[in-house]
C-alpha cells in the first residue's frame, strides 16, 4: 500500500471516528471533510470508496444502531431517544429506523429484541442485530 492510500485512510478513519464519537451532534458534510482535510466532494467520493457507504448513511445506521440499544436497554420513550441520537425530527427517525431494520422503533422494542438466546454469545448475538444497512435486504430464509 503506497503512502498516499495509507494518508488518506488514516483521514477517512479519523472522520468516521468523529461520527461515532459525536453521532448525536449536528455533524455536516462540511464539518466532517475539515476533519479529514479535504474538500467536501473528495472527502464524499473516497468516503465511500474505502468504507462502501456515504458518510450520511454511516451516520444513519450509526445512530439507530444506538436507538436500538437505548429501546432495548431503557424505558425511555421513543421520542426522548430520538431526539438523544441525533435526529432532529420523529417522523424522519421512524422512517430511517423502519428503512434499516425493518420495522418501526416501538415494533423493535415490543418484538422482545431484549430476550437474549441462551448459551449463544454476545458478540454473535450483536453481530445478529446489527443493521445491514438502506435498503439492503438480509437473505431469504430457506426452509
Amino acid at each position: 500500500m503506497s503512502r498516499a492510500v495509507e494518508e488518506s485512510n488514516r483521514r477517512m478513519l479519523r472522520a468516521r471516528d468523529a461520527m461515532d464519537r459525536d453521532y448525536a451532534a449536528p455533524l455536516d458534510v462540511a464539518a466532517l471533510a475539515r476533519v479529514a482535510q479535504v474538500s467536501e466532494a473528495h472527502f464524499i467520493r473516497t468516503f465511500r470508496s474505502t468504507f462502501g457507504e456515504t458518510p450520511h448513511r454511516y451516520l444513519q445506521r450509526r445512530r439507530v444502531e444506538r436507538a436500538m440499544f437505548l429501546l432495548r436497554e431503557t424505558e425511555r420513550s421513543v421520542t426522548e431517544i430520538c431526539f438523544d441520537v441525533g435526529f432532529g425530527s420523529l417522523g424522519t427517525f421512524s422512517r430511517t429506523f423502519r428503512d434499516i431494520v425493518g420495522r418501526s422503533p416501538s415494533a423493535y422494542r415490543g418484538d422482545g429484541a431484549a430476550v437474549p438466546v441462551a448459551g449463544v454469545p454476545g458478540c454473535f448475538a450483536m453481530a445478529w442485530t446489527r443493521p445491514s444497512g438502506f435498503g439492503e435486504a438480509r437473505p431469504a430464509r430457506r426452509d
